[in-house]
């Protein structure tokens, strides 16, 4: 009878939480420890689009795509790095990720009213579409960030085309330049502390909309040259209505907390404990030898000198092969065949070879990481954060350079190519804390200004060191600088797109099949087909470029 008590009372008191609860039902639903996003701050999804931006841009710009551009290579899990094993291993659902979390900040910033916060949240949007166009071509634009309304067409979008894209980014930020037109006290609220870009300041924000416009306009200058010219001259008749960003001050570069991995500079050896990351990138001979070439000062900030230099000698006794006051000295013996660098200062490892593990006479294969005869990167490169360590999003220099091949192009911009040249090279030597080496460099053979697309390109492409992705988008509507592949790369030039991921051709086939259509086949697609990185997106169509 105990036990039948017992079962009765808990019946009886299971029903009436039942039927107290059941007007409650919603409330329940609700999350108490909770943020409702209909009420929520946007400050508190901005730090996350902000942050994420910047990483997304830096794990481009210094793993492969600084890889692609000959800045580095690596003596280990080389593949995508070296010789652009992809195969549509790159996925852009992080960047969707980052634009759903700023598609809500524009939503609340509108409701609210906040201005800044809308002017913030349309620049990034620009700067995150534009890099998915400039990654990959034709994508999801008009109909993305609408999975949440359900439907076959939010939940599996079409494709707009990489020329609407870009259309549409310029739009974006000619509002966002009104929007951010105030000055700091003119608006009713303020990102704050979660602008880790620019701290609230929305004259910095309104010359990063200005200078992603001047940026976009020349991505497709080669497509659409009228449009083109007369937005950039727009832009530079006007100082006041579209300022720009002119000082390394403005530039937009996210500095790194280092608080743990998820924060900290990208393959950084406090937070990865074999430090292995950091010790397969290794200096690319192209770039190091370029940067000899001209006398360049700031190979000493971006990489260590050799720490063994080879020696060959001709007076050595045959077989000698033995390390002697830092150095290791061979007899001429022991390099025949051999593919050696006696550099006595910095040594490149050269683009995707084969065997590279073992390149410059590493002591074993086995130890390639840590190849003493080969230049690693600086030790600054070690640290989970910096001072120079930051994820450089748009610069002062790579403004310059684009005023300088506007100038160029004949262009009417403020000041003459070679002034904007030399700017764009003080800029960067600013940046990295070389000014006292500029006025000597630009006198340098093969940097003083000779008036050629190709010294300006070369120059831009030297100062977008860990920001190499627009180094790689220049070289590709240009053909400078003037790189070629290793022996080992899958294909004999260098890819221009990156491949539609698996998972998008599988479950948006006919968008993802309808975009593929687009792609302009080349001799250098083979077994791809039209989904190559050989392939050219529209931007690329016609022009002849790179190759």
């Amino acid at each position: 009878m105990k036990n039948l008590s017992y079962i009765t009372f808990s019946f009886v008191f299971l029903m009436a939480l039942t039927l107290s609860s059941c007007k409650d039902l919603t409330v329940l639903n609700q999350n108490p420890n909770g943020i409702n996003p209909e009420t929520a701050n946007p400050n508190l999804v901005l730090s996350t689009v902000l942050t994420e931006s910047g990483k997304s841009f830096v794990n481009l710009g210094y793993q492969d795509m600084a890889g692609v551009m000959q800045h580095t290579q690596k003596d280990g899990w080389s593949g995508s790095h070296n010789t652009y094993e992809w195969g549509g291993s790159q996925s852009w659902a992080p960047y969707y990720d980052i634009l759903r979390n700023n598609q809500y900040v524009y939503e609340r910033a509108v409701t609210l009213k906040w201005e800044m916060h809308q002017g913030i949240s349309l620049v990034m949007k620009s700067m995150m579409f534009g890099l998915i166009a400039d990654l990959w071509g034709d994508a999801p634009y008009s109909a993305a960030l609408k999975g949440a309304e359900g439907g076959n067409a939010n939940t599996f979008p079409a494709y707009d085309t990489q020329e609407a894209i870009y259309t549409g980014i310029l739009a974006d930020l000619e509002k966002a330049n009104t929007l951010l037109s105030k000055s700091a006290a003119e608006y009713t609220s303020s990102p704050g502390a979660a602008d880790v870009y620019y701290q609230g300041n929305p004259t910095k924000w309104r010359k990063l909309a200005n200078s992603l416009m001047l940026r976009y306009y020349m991505r497709i200058s080669s497509k659409k040259a009228d449009v083109a010219k007369a937005g950039i001259e727009k832009i530079m008749a006007n100082a006041v209505l579209y300022p720009v960003i002119t000082a390394i001050a403005d530039d937009a570069a996210m500095p790194f907390a280092g608080n743990s991995n998820d924060d900290s500079w990208p393959a950084n050896a406090v937070y990865d404990a074999s430090a292995s990351n950091y010790r397969r990138l290794k200096m690319a001979a192209t770039f190091v030898n370029k940067l000899q070439e001209l006398k360049d000062p700031r190979i000493a900030i971006w990489a260590n000198k050799v720490q063994i230099p080879l020696v060959v000698d001709a007076a050595l006794p045959k077989g000698t092969d033995k390390i002697e006051n830092g150095k290791r000295y061979l007899a001429p013996d022991k390099v025949v065949g051999r593919d050696v660098n006696t550099s006595q200062d910095y040594v490149g490892l050269p683009t995707g070879i084969i065997g590279g593990a073992s390149y410059n006479l590493s002591p074993t294969a086995e130890q390639a990481a840590n190849n003493p005869h080969v230049s690693w990167l600086n030790d600054i490169y070690k640290q989970a954060k910096g001072p120079l360590l930051k994820s450089r999003l748009m610069s002062a220099a790579e403004v310059r350079f684009i005023l300088a091949e506007a100038a160029l192009k004949g262009w009417s911009v403020a000041g003459d190519a070679k002034t904007h040249y030399e700017a764009g090279i003080k800029a960067s030597f600013d940046t990295w804390g070389t000014t006292a080496a500029y006025a000597a460099y630009v006198a340098n053979a093969g940097v003083k200004y000779d008036g050629t697309l190709k010294q300006v390109i070369e120059q831009k492409w030297i100062s977008s060191w860990t920001a190499a992705q627009e180094a790689w988008f220049d070289y590709r509507r240009t053909g400078f600088p003037e790189l070629t592949v290793g022996p080992a790369a899958i294909r004999k030039v260098l890819p221009v797109r990156f491949y539609y991921m698996l998972d998008e051709r599988n479950l948006n086939k006919a968008n993802t099949e309808a975009a593929m259509s687009k792609l302009e086949t080349t001799t250098f697609t083979e077994a791809d087909g039209k989904n190559s990185a050989w392939s050219k997106p529209w931007v690329l169509q016609g022009t002849g470029k790179p190759w």
